[in-house]
C-alpha cells in the first residue's frame, strides 16, 4: 500500500430526484479533486435515495445510463476513483443494492450488496460476489451498511489483500446513535484484520418524510478514529491515510505481539461450523 488521501461524504439524497442528488454529487467530487483526493466513497443509494418500494423504478442499467458516463468522465477529468450507490436494474423486478466504483482510466466495476436486512429481501436481490479492487496506492473491499455485521465477509476481503474497506450506509434516525453502534462492530473488523475502515451515511430528510441520521468515520487497521464527522448535516470528510503501519504489519517486518498480522496463524481446517446455519 501507498500514502493516499480518501473523502467520505455524508449526504442528503432527495428520494426520486437523481439529476439533483448528481449535481451534489458531482459537487463534492469537484471539491474533493482541488484537495487531491485519490479515492471519494457516498453512501448507499445515494444517487436515487434509498428506498424499498420504488427501487425498481428508480433503478438504472449500467450499461446504457447516461448518469455513468458523466460519471465516467468526471473521474477521468478529476484523476479519482469515485464509488456511488444506486439501485441497479437485474432481469427480474428486484433490482441490486449496488455500489459503483468508476476508476479514472474509464474502468467500471461494481460492488452488489450481499446481505440483504429483513425488509430489503422483498424488494431487492442480493449479489453473490465478494471481491476487492486495485488502485495504484492500494486494494480496497466494500461492503454495504448490513454487510457489516458478517465478520467473515471482512476476513475474506483482508486475505484477498484489501487494505481498506469502504462502508456506504442508508441508516435511518430511527437506529439510534450511529457512532457508539459503528464503534463496537467497525473498530473490531478494522482490528481483527489489519484493514482502514471509512464509513459514511445518508443524512436528513430524503423529501418523503424519511430521515436519515448521518456520520462519517475513519478507523486505523488498529481500529482506532483518524477522523469523525456525526454533527447530523452534509459534509465531505477527508483524511490522509498513511501506509507504514500496514505494511509493517502485513508484511511482518516487526517481531512484537502487538504488530501480528492475525490473520496469517488462521486455522481454517477448524471452521468448518461456519459452513452450516444455526436452526432458528
Amino acid at each position: 500500500m501507498q500514502d493516499l488521501k480518501i473523502a467520505v461524504v455524508q449526504m442528503e439524497s432527495k428520494l426520486g430526484q437523481v439529476q439533483e442528488n448528481l449535481n451534489k454529487i458531482n459537487h463534492f467530487i469537484s471539491e474533493a479533486a482541488l484537495q487531491k483526493v485519490n479515492i471519494i466513497c457516498f453512501p448507499e443509494m445515494c444517487l436515487p435515495g434509498y428506498t424499498r418500494e420504488m427501487a425498481a423504478e428508480l433503478a438504472i442499467d449500467l450499461e446504457t445510463s447516461d448518469i455513468i458516463t458523466n460519471l465516467k468522465k468526471t473521474a477521468q477529468e478529476k484523476d479519482i476513483v469515485i464509488l456511488v450507490g444506486l439501485a441497479e436494474k437485474n432481469a427480474t423486478h428486484q433490482p441490486f443494492i449496488t455500489q459503483v466504483v468508476i476508476h479514472p482510466n474509464g474502468t467500471i466495476d461494481k460492488y452488489r450488496k450481499t446481505h440483504l436486512g429483513k425488509s430489503e429481501q422483498p424488494y431487492f436481490t442480493p449479489g453473490n460476489e465478494i471481491k476487492t479492487y486495485a488502485t495504484v496506492q492500494a486494494r480496497f473491499g466494500i461492503q454495504i451498511c448490513w454487510d457489516m455485521h458478517f465478520p467473515e465477509m471482512t476476513t475474506i476481503l483482508s486475505l484477498a489483500g484489501a487494505e481498506i474497506i469502504f462502508a456506504p450506509h442508508a441508516s435511518p434516525s430511527m437506529v439510534g446513535d450511529r457512532r457508539g453502534i459503528w464503534l463496537k462492530y467497525l473498530a473490531a473488523r478494522a482490528y481483527d484484520n489489519t484493514v482502514f475502515v471509512a464509513a459514511c451515511n445518508l443524512v436528513g430528510d430524503d423529501g418523503q418524510g424519511h430521515r436519515f441520521c448521518g456520520g462519517t468515520l475513519v478507523l486505523d487497521p488498529k481500529g482506532n478514529i483518524l477522523a469523525e464527522d456525526f454533527r447530523g448535516r452534509e459534509a465531505m470528510l477527508i483524511t490522509d491515510l498513511k501506509a507504514a503501519k500496514i505494511n509493517e504489519i502485513r508484511g511482518q517486518k516487526s517481531s512484537s505481539m502487538a504488530n501480528s498480522f492475525y490473520l496469517t496463524a488462521r486455522r481454517p481446517e477448524l471452521y468448518g461450523a461456519l459452513l452450516t446455519n444455526p436452526k432458528g
